[in-house]
């Protein structure tokens, strides 16, 4: 890889951690979508999988006390065998129709996340239930699109956590998705050494800026750093579905 998407590559990692630590959510997805803007689905995927489980691991390791285990438990019933059925997409795909998927998924997920929910009224479900189906749909979703923050993220509102219960039980239940996601692609033959460089220079830039971003916590104007990143996220996911689709325009 190039010094300079090298670099890019790693100041997205802390900048994108720096945003999880504030706000519990939206770096993951952030982060994938400027590595596609470098590597192929197939191993942007893989190699984020790695990098976001040192951030989300960060963030449950700082909130650890807040962490609802009674939800990341069921959560993590579901992950492997859901993710074990879609991992074939992952291969057969075409990486420009990839691209187009994650983008329109960025969008949907930023500025319309309920569409995500294909009207379906999660409190008709008890909780555990609840945490069980949607880590079943995080863990299919994880080898296609890669981040699954912004569906799940719905769920975890309106149930009363506090805001650290919440960063610390989503960044727990994240991690679970990662860890799946790394066995079905190392079992599928993916090799991580060959990129191990990129990801250890990334996890170390995450931890840093979670590190960052804990630190400031408290002290941002969310109204403001929210519509930010979601202008930024957009901007993005745009040059994505532009990516993915021009050249099935061309053919």
């Amino acid at each position: 890889m190039e010094p300079t998407a090298f670099a890019i590559l790693c100041a997205a990692a802390l900048a994108t951690a720096g945003v999880s630590a504030v706000l519990g959510m939206a770096g993951g997805i952030m982060l994938l979508a400027v590595m596609l803007l470098f590597l192929e689905p197939a191993i942007a995927i893989p190699i984020h999988a790695l990098v976001q489980l040192t951030s989300n691991s960060s963030r449950a390791v700082i909130h650890r006390k807040e962490v609802r285990r009674d939800l990341l438990y069921p959560f993590a019933l579901l992950l492997l065998p859901a993710g074990w059925l879609t991992l074939p997409l992952v291969e057969i795909a075409p990486a420009d129709t990839l691209r187009l998927a994650i983008g329109a998924f960025t969008i949907v997920a930023t500025w319309k996340k309920e569409w995500l929910l294909l009207g379906f009224d999660p409190e008709r479900v008890g909780e555990r239930a609840r945490f069980a189906l949607v880590g079943g749909g995080a863990g299919a979703l994880g080898p296609i699109l890669g981040a699954t923050g912004p569906f799940i993220a719905p769920f975890f509102l309106g149930i009363g956590l506090t805001r650290t219960e919440l960063i610390g039980t989503k960044a727990a239940c994240q991690a679970g998705t990662h860890v799946a996601k790394m066995i079905l692609f190392g079992i599928a033959g993916f090799g991580f050494l060959e990129y191990g460089a990129l990801m250890a220079a990334m996890a170390v830039c995450v931890i840093a800026g979670t590190a960052l971003g804990t630190r400031v916590l408290h002290r941002l104007d969310d109204a403001r750093f929210t519509q930010l990143y979601k202008a930024t996220l957009t901007l993005v996911a745009l040059r994505l579905v532009w990516s993915g689709l021009a050249p099935l325009l061309t053919t």
